[in-house]
């Protein structure tokens, strides 16, 4: 008798992953980790594992399919500071993905910040932490327990800020680390949903932890988790994640081909000089425009994380709206302005 449902699909989806991940190794697509050598260590993936049952079930998946194809399992919890007893907690995880045999295992503390709000500065930490640990430990990959219900809670977030296309594709499957490194993060749960992973949990009779930060309503996503999408799907029906998480996807594919065609655009658009003429961005598709007129002001110093779409169409407006308009302050102590034709984008 085969495992429970539930069960075989986090496994099939973490069986994925691990094949991809062997697969840029031998492929040299980009992975941090170079290629293993005859006798050499196993290439070595990570879980970030909070306690909560999307990242246990992660845990144990990783942990069953791994030795199979000849690759390490290993886990890192991060302990934000956040609450009380946060310590002990990140101690037990230790213990629990330990019982998994998971090898190394490791809690890293982190001190929080204040930049972006508290949702953003725990990010921001825990990603350092997880880099920071993956550079040391030399894991060719990290795995992150986002489900689909996740994915559909940052489409809804990204509509909500209007931030265009980009923000509605969501979290990609694989994504990058720190210092250049790329394909260092696989979400393998991101067609799973969160329902599957706490059943997968509760048929192994693995211990979960509900952070209560979840359904504190002080934060954004957690109201959105217990209040909005629950209204959604009442209104609309019960598949209302399934196609947010499809939106995502969808809208992925899009912004990808918009932003390939922005930088093979962004060449033809500069006079000998390298400076932007501006009849020629006038000339380019809306959105094609905004891709290069973005991707020039990030060239030129502003934080991409610091930079939304009401900055962009500020600079955009130098282009379509020209009424002789003084320059525009971006962040990061960036200045755009139309000079002679030329569109002018520099650090002050």
């Amino acid at each position: 008798m085969g495992p429970h449902p539930a069960v075989a699909a986090i496994r099939l989806a973490v069986r994925r992953v691990l094949h991809d991940v062997l697969t840029d190794l031998t492929d040299h697509t980009g992975s941090p980790a170079a290629p293993r050598r005859p006798g050499g260590p196993l290439p070595l993936v990570l879980v970030a594992c909070s306690g909560g049952a999307d990242s246990m079930a992660l845990a144990s998946a990783l942990a069953f399919e791994a030795p199979k194809l000849g690759i390490r399992a290993g886990g890192i919890t991060v302990d934000h500071g956040l609450q009380p007893g946060s310590d002990l907690r990140a101690a037990e995880v230790v213990t629990r993905m330990t019982a998994l045999r998971l090898d190394p295992v490791e809690s890293v503390a982190v001190r929080v910040g204040r930049d972006g709000g508290p949702e953003a500065a725990a990010r921001d930490a825990r990603y350092g932490a997880l880099d920071e640990a993956a550079d040391r430990l030399g894991a060719a990959a990290v795995l992150l327990g986002h489900t689909r219900d996740d994915q559909a809670e940052t489409v809804l977030l990204g509509l909500a800020r209007g931030s265009g296309i980009r923000s509605l594709s969501g979290m990609p499957e694989v994504s990058g680390g720190s210092a250049g490194r790329t394909n260092r993060y696989r979400r393998p749960f991101l067609q799973v949903d969160r329902q599957t992973a706490r059943k997968a949990c509760m048929v192994q009779s693995l211990p979960v932890w509900d952070d209560p930060h979840n359904i504190d309503p002080a934060y954004t996503r957690s109201r959105l988790r217990h209040e909005g999408l629950p209204a959604l799907e009442k209104a609309l029906g019960k598949g209302v994640v399934e196609a947010l998480a499809r939106t995502a996807q969808l809208s992925r594919d899009d912004a990808d081909a918009l932003d390939a065609w922005a930088a093979e655009a962004e060449t033809g658009v500069r006079d000998a000089d390298g400076r932007l003429e501006c009849a020629k961005l006038y000339a380019l598709p809306p959105a094609v425009r905004r891709r290069v007129l973005r991707r020039a002001v990030v060239a030129a110093g502003s934080p991409a994380g610091s930079l939304f779409a009401r900055h962009i169409e500020e600079v955009d407006r130098l282009i379509t709206g020209w009424r002789g308009q003084g320059a525009i302050n971006l962040p990061g102590r960036v200045e755009a302005q139309r000079q002679g034709g030329r569109l002018v984008i520099r650090q002050g």
